[in-house]
């Protein structure tokens, strides 16, 4: 088994277990589907890797074996895209902690998540155009998104490697920590109970709306958000400074 899945206190806990940089076979890529799909109604996802790397991309060895390389990428790349897909439209916060090498797909994987921290050994490379390859896994969506195009082009053109704190000035990750996966662990374990669906999805729409729309969007949510029991409940608390 490449990916492990453990629920509790409302965290899915969601580990890469093939160490050695944990490269991105076939098993792999449809673990992680399997994975995403147990994750539906959790309240946070934690994804972590085992080994002193988080994600080192494709499994070129795998790949180089292959009989119909382009069928075996077709089938990676769809299990993969799918996980992928299942945890961005995820209500609930998808929390990465990463160390060591992140590369190719495993930049796909700190895309798709909404927070990422980083060791500080961690170091992020692109990968693809030293092997010929182009980008998948969304990296040449998510990446322009989060760190501009300009050096979204530069990262992916030259395979520049970021460190973590260059990754952090860039916005490429949200903090860095000694210990990630436990500073993950504890910042999903404190999102677990909260409805953060309705954030998450205003702030990936206004990527694409216009400021019009997204103002009446934003209307809409918090007049919902505002007589919810969560928020009449939240106000409350607030005035009466309690938590």
């Amino acid at each position: 088994m490449s990916v492990s899945v453990a629920v509790g206190n409302g965290v899915a806990h969601v580990r890469l277990t093939r160490g050695r940089g944990n490269p991105i076979d076939l098993a792999t890529a449809e673990g992680l589907l399997a994975a995403a799909r147990q994750c539906e109604h959790v309240g946070a996802v934690l994804l972590t890797a085992a080994g002193p790397a988080f994600c080192v991309g494709g499994d070129l060895r795998e790949f180089a074996a292959a009989g119909d390389l382009r069928a075996h990428l077709d089938r990676v790349t769809g299990a993969l895209h799918e996980a992928l897909r299942i945890f961005t439209r995820l209500d609930a916060p998808v929390i990465a902690a990463v160390r060591g090498a992140v590369a190719g797909a495993g930049l796909g994987l700190v895309g798709a998540a909404d927070l990422v921290v980083a060791a500080e050994d961690a170091g992020f490379v692109a990968a693809y155009t030293g092997i010929g390859y182009t980008p998948d896994a969304g990296v040449s969506w998510s990446l322009p998104r989060l760190v501009g195009p300009r050096l979204a082009l530069d990262l992916l053109l030259t395979n520049r490697r970021l460190t973590a704190a260059e990754a952090l000035a860039a916005g490429l990750v949200t903090s860095v920590a000694a210990d990630p996966e436990q500073a993950a662990a504890d910042l999903a374990e404190r999102l677990a109970g909260a409805p953060f669906g309705v954030t998450k999805r205003l702030v990936r729409a206004g990527a694409v709306a216009s400021f019009t729309q997204h103002l009446d969007a934003e209307a809409r949510a918090i007049g919902e958000a505002a007589v919810s029991p969560a928020g009449r409940d939240g106000v409350a608390a607030f005035l009466g400074r309690r938590s």
